[in-house]
């Protein structure tokens, strides 16, 4: 049986896009190792597959990537391995290097433009550092894949690669058993951001708009590097009866949440060509729970929100502006049609999508 080992540098437990390329591997046949990391907040890794997560002793900036990625180089090195799977740039030197050395096969995953996140691109060192690592080893891959048709022409026209676009779709839902919050949701109209807590995705904006919003509860799902100050800004604007954060959860969990939400949202702002061409797993997420969607006028969310005419596009960022749009979608006495979710539900999803990466797998070169 090949093996295939797949790193990460994120948390595995709610990693929807690992797990679901680790399902589909091992459906197809294949003995898995996923790589990951415990961060301070873990929850328990309970997955259908073996695991490996480092335990580190830094947790961010510089001194986090080189250590993960000398142990990740250690760790591969002594590994069986017969395909090695690379997701992000920050994961790719310690298995292009393995790769070289053993010959192994090796897909590189892209889920977004890292050398254009927001956090880097006011870095110009650390920019160019990582800009390096791209641009010396991503040319010289067969086996490549993104998230977006946007992000994979910018690689393929900047690199003459060939890299192949599979979303990060979920699996169909069947079940639609909902959960709970454990605090008082009635007679309020629930208003959902599930995911990273970073700079550039809209939740201050989101956050100052709740001051011209009645009945409705902002419920924030996940952590971030900007959490603490979502937090302070909540509690300065007296705002802790209308916003309500929770932790990152399990995509299980997660899913039975989503469906309680009268709106979801995705407002990432223009902040470079990484949240420009962005097309958050959320905003799938959002549409498989039959939740209508606000997403920020950027190309690839407004391209899937348009074509299925599952939600709306925001093109006035100023608070008092936005809740008037949200206002208007909650109140409507018209609601989008469940065919419209269903329609794209049929088209927008991993049993279609993981065709693409079985078709890789066969073609590996």
């Amino acid at each position: 049986m090949k093996r295939v080992v797949i790193s990460v540098s994120n948390d595995l437990n709610t990693d929807q896009r690992i797990q679901k390329i680790s399902t589909t591997l091992l459906k197809n046949g294949f003995e898995i190792l996923l790589i990951g990391r415990k961060t301070p907040n873990s929850l328990k890794t309970e997955l259908p597959f073996e695991t490996y997560c480092f335990n580190l002793i830094f947790n961010k900036g510089f001194l986090f990537y080189a250590e993960f990625n000398i142990r990740l180089f250690f760790k591969l090195l002594f590994e069986k391995k017969d395909i090695l799977y690379a997701n992000d740039l920050d994961t790719l030197l310690p298995n292009y290097i393995i790769h070289k050395i053993f010959k192994t096969k090796l897909i590189y995953d892209s889920h977004e433009l890292f050398t254009e996140v927001p956090e880097l691109v006011d870095r110009p060192f650390v920019r160019n550092v990582w800009l390096k690592i791209e641009q010396t080893i991503v040319p010289k891959i067969t086996n490549c894949i993104t998230v977006s048709s946007s992000i994979a022409n910018y690689y393929n026209s900047k690199y003459n690669a060939n890299f192949k676009v599979i979303r990060n779709v979920p699996i169909l839902n069947t079940e639609n058993a909902k959960g709970f919050f454990d605090f008082d949701t009635s007679n309020k109209k629930i208003i959902l951001y599930q995911g990273a807590l970073n700079k550039g995705r809209g939740l201050e904006l989101m956050i100052n708009t709740m001051t011209h919003l009645n009945k409705c509860l902002l419920i924030i799902i996940g952590d971030g590097d900007i959490t603490n100050d979502l937090k302070d800004s909540v509690s300065s604007l007296n705002l802790n009866e209308k916003v309500k954060f929770l932790p990152k959860k399990s995509p299980s969990e997660l899913k039975k949440l989503t469906l309680l939400a009268d709106l979801g949202i995705s407002l990432e702002e223009d902040l470079g060509m990484n949240y420009k061409f962005a097309l958050p797993n959320k905003l799938f997420d959002y549409i498989h729970a039959k939740v209508p969607v606000l997403v920020s006028d950027l190309v690839e969310m407004k391209k899937i929100v348009e074509t299925y005419n599952i939600g709306y596009v925001l093109e006035n960022r100023e608070p008092a502006q936005l809740a008037k749009k949200i206002k208007s979608i909650l109140e409507n006495p018209n609601p989008i049609p469940a065919s419209n979710f269903n329609e794209a539900m049929n088209d927008l999803n991993w049993e279609k999508e993981s065709q693409k990466l079985e078709k890789l797998i066969e073609e590996l070169s």
